[in-house]
C-alpha cells in the first residue's frame, strides 16, 4: 500500500503523513517545502517532491507524472489524499483580488480533480482510494467565504459524480474533517470582522478548547480510509462517522 498526500509539510497534511508512515505505509508528499523532520525519521518510506501546486503548469510536469506513476500499487490500494488548499481570499466579492481567486480554484479544485483523473488513467490493477479534504463550508454558506465555500462544494459534487461512474477499482469520498487546530484557523482568526463576520465564533472555539488536534483527526481519517466502509458514501463528515 502506498499513499500520496498534497500539502504534507504542515497542518493536517503533516499529521496524515506521520500517521501513515507510522503504520509502515510509504508516502509521496507533494508540497512547496519538505517536512522538517519526517524525512529523517522515515527515510525509506517518505518520498517528497518539492512542487508549487498553485502553478497551473505543474500538472503537466514530467517529474510529477513520473512520481505519481511510481507510487501506484499494482495490487492492493493506492491512497490519494487531496489535502492542500487555501481559505483565501476572505471578504465580500468586491474585496477579492482576481489572482487570489485563480490561486484558490487551482489549489482547492483543479489540483484534486486533475490528480484524481491522472491517477485513474495510470491505474492498472490494484485499487485507488481518493479522499478530498472538504469542509462544512461546502454544505453551508458563510459570509466572506464565497470562494472557499464554492471550491469545497465543487469537491463534494465531483466525488458524487465520480461515484456514479461506478468504476470498480476507484473509491472516493469528499470528507469534512471538522474544525482542526491548524495554521488555517490562525489565519481565520486574524481576519477583520469586515472580512469575516463569523470571526468571533472561531476565536471562541480556540479559547474554549473546541478545536480538534491534527493528530487526532488524522488517526480517525486514516482509520476510515483503510476500512471496508470507505467509499460507501461519496460525501461525509468525519465527526458523524462511527468509531
Amino acid at each position: 500500500m502506498n499513499a500520496i498526500i498534497t500539502g504534507h509539510s504542515r497542518g493536517l497534511g503533516a499529521a496524515l503523513a506521520e500517521n501513515l508512515l507510522s503504520r509502515g505505509i510509504a508516502v509521496l508528499g507533494l508540497a512547496r517545502t519538505k517536512h522538517p523532520s519526517l524525512g529523517q525519521r522515515f527515510p525509506a518510506l517518505l518520498h517528497e517532491l518539492t512542487i508549487d501546486l498553485a502553478l497551473p503548469e505543474v500538472l503537466a510536469s514530467e517529474n510529477l507524472g513520473a512520481a505519481l506513476g511510481s507510487h501506484l500499487k499494482p495490487t492492493g490500494p493506492t491512497l490519494l489524499i487531496n489535502n492542500a488548499g487555501t481559505v483565501r481570499p476572505v471578504g465580500p466579492a468586491a474585496q477579492q483580488p482576481a489572482p487570489d481567486i485563480v490561486r484558490a480554484v487551482q489549489l482547492n479544485v483543479t489540483v484534486p480533480l486533475a490528480l484524481t483523473a491522472l491517477m485513474a488513467r495510470k491505474l492498472v490493477g490494484g485499487e485507488l482510494r481518493v479522499v478530498h479534504l472538504s469542509s462544512g463550508a461546502a454544505r453551508n454558506a458563510y459570509p466572506g467565504w464565497s470562494v472557499y465555500c464554492a471550491t469545497k462544494a465543487a469537491l463534494d459534487h465531483h466525488a458524487r459524480a465520480v461515484a456514479l461512474d461506478a468504476s470498480p477499482d476507484i473509491k472516493i469520498c469528499s470528507l469534512a474533517p471538522g474544525v482542526i487546530d491548524t495554521d488555517m484557523q490562525s489565519e481565520i482568526r486574524s481576519c477583520t470582522p469586515e472580512q469575516f463576520p463569523l470571526r468571533e465564533r472561531f476565536i471562541a472555539m480556540k479559547q474554549d478548547g473546541l478545536l480538534v488536534q491534527p493528530q487526532a483527526a488524522a488517526a480517525r481519517l486514516i482509520d476510515y480510509l483503510l476500512s471496508p466502509a470507505f467509499g460507501s458514501e461519496p460525501v461525509a463528515d468525519l465527526r458523524n462517522l462511527g468509531g
